[in-house]
């Protein structure tokens, strides 16, 4: 059985004069290839309705405990939320944003879980570990 979620994912980033309006544009599209993206004034913003290669790159990475550490930290209700700096997302690359804010902004993302509920989406995308490996939940 193929398990079926249903997530509003709103991602924005903030484009400074000093920024390459294209690069943040990449940076965004990098990390949420699927998103359907807009540009405007000073800033990117997005929608996407899955997390399929962000999960593939917290696996790649293995920082999968770090991302569920972000997530939980950052939940409310049905929605969590968390912050990627530009530069590492730029690079294909996730590295979450915490303590000072990042001096080009951040992309925040913001992610409401329908269905299933929370903790099962943040299972999906980023599993629980034992010895640094993915176990089922």
């Amino acid at each position: 059985m193929t398990d079926i979620y249903r997530v509003d994912v709103e991602i924005t980033a903030p484009i400074y004069d000093t920024e390459v309006t294209s690069r943040v544009v990449d940076a965004v599209a990098n990390i949420f290839p699927n998103a359907d993206l807009e540009e405007e004034f000073g800033e990117v913003r997005a929608e996407a309705h899955a997390m399929d290669h962000f999960s593939d790159l917290l696996h790649r990475q293995e920082i999968l405990d770090t991302a569920r550490g972000e997530f939980f930290a950052n939940r409310e209700g049905e929605t969590f939320s968390f912050a990627l700096k530009k530069q590492a997302a730029f690079e294909d690359r996730i590295n979450f944003s915490v303590g000072e804010p990042d001096e080009l902004g951040e992309i925040a993302v913001r992610v409401r879980v329908e269905e299933p509920t929370v903790e099962e989406y943040i299972d999906h995308i980023a599993p629980p570990t034992e010895d640094g490996r993915p176990v089922d939940a």
